[in-house]
């Protein structure tokens, strides 16, 4: 866990589908904690590595930050997601010559997807119609 007594330099919420994640970025070691472990442990994978350290690839600050995350609701690939959404507007707000790369990279926009309502009289999902009969 990183330390109390590093200055927190930003912080943002990153948000994707029904998961939040809330993130603060310190300068430090590149080391990054999400709900208290480890992020390798939490987004275990070599393709989710790749991902959530995409902010920092970007904008050539690999060892030079370290975050801390809490994340709540969704599913694992909604939690990254907004992870690395949070990581990115986090970046932003340290120096504004980052914002260009990250806005090319595609990671400063907030993906507008989110689960279909579940409408009346469809037989509990969102897309299924009940069967009309043929006589």
């Amino acid at each position: 866990m990183p330390s109390t007594s590093s200055k927190i330099l930003a912080s943002a919420i990153g948000r994707r589908k029904s998961a939040i994640a809330s993130v603060r970025l310190q300068s430090g070691s590149g080391d990054i904690t999400v709900n208290g472990k480890p992020a390798e442990q939490y987004f275990p994978g070599p393709a989710t590595k790749i991902r959530y350290q995409q902010p920092f690839v970007v904008t050539n600050t690999i060892k030079k930050y370290s975050a801390t995350v809490k994340t709540n609701g969704g599913g694992p690939n909604g939690q990254l997601d907004a992870t690395v959404l949070g990581i990115a507007r986090c970046l932003a707000d340290i120096k504004a010559d980052y914002t260009p790369l990250l806005r090319k990279s595609g990671l400063l926009t907030r993906d507008p997807r989110t689960r279909q309502r579940r409408m009346v009289g469809m037989g509990g999902k969102s897309r299924r119609r009940k069967q009309s009969p043929k006589r």
